[in-house]
Parts: C-alpha cells; sequence; structure tokens
C-alpha cells in the first residue's frame, strides 16, 4: 500500500499561485500515472492533471496555460503549480496514483483544500 501525502494548500487572491506536492510513500515500479483531482463542494471530482513516469502530460481544458504538472521520479513526488487562480479554482485537490495491467494498483491522497478569495 502507498500513501500519498499533499501538502501545500491554502488561501490565495485571485491572480495568485500556489503549488501542491503530493510525496508517495513508495515507489511504483513501471509504466504508472499521476495526477490531481480536485472537488469542489456539490460537484463531482474531476480530473486536472496528469503525468506519466515518463513525462507525458494531460491537462483538462480549464487549466492549460495556468497549471503545471511536474514529477520527481527519483523523489516519489509529483507537483502541481497553480498561477492566475480563479475562484472557480477553489476546491479540494487529491493526488492519485495508478498503475495498469497485472498487479494494477490505484491510491488516493488525503486531499488538500485550496481556497481563492475573489
Amino acid at each position: 500500500q502507498v500513501q500519498l501525502v499533499e501538502s501545500g494548500g491554502g488561501l490565495v487572491q485571485a491572480g495568485g499561485s500556489l503549488t501542491l506536492t503530493c510525496a508517495a510513500s513508495a515507489r511504483i515500479f513501471g509504466y504508472n500515472v499521476m495526477g490531481w483531482y480536485r472537488q469542489a463542494p456539490g460537484k463531482q471530482r474531476e480530473l486536472v492533471a496528469t503525468i506519466t513516469n515518463g513525462g507525458n502530460t494531460n491537462y483538462a481544458d480549464f487549466v492549460k496555460g495556468r497549471f503545471t504538472i511536474s514529477r520527481d521520479n527519483a523523489k516519489n513526488t509529483v507537483y502541481l503549480q497553480m498561477n492566475s487562480l480563479k475562484p472557480e479554482d477553489a476546491a479540494v485537490y487529491y493526488c492519485n496514483q495508478k498503475s495498469f495491467g497485472i498487479g494494477a494498483v490505484n491510491f488516493w491522497g488525503q486531499g488538500t483544500q485550496v481556497t481563492v478569495s475573489s
């Protein structure tokens, strides 16, 4: 079982920046994807961005050009740099790590709150 621990959430004014960090307690070998999802009150959890262990990234349209996901495989850590934050970006942000095929895993962090004031 891999533990994912998020940090970096908080309160920021609209237009500001935050960097979220997610540290995994162990390394998953082979192809795997780490990502960030978010859930606002009354809404479903949605994908924000993902990155493979090879560095391929994928972003939701609503964050393209504003958020950047990166990953340090040696540290088992994924980051989300969030710039030009909007009030609608406020949510609990969750870290996820998953692998596929035989022995597939799907781990979630506990979430970190991001609040954006207008």
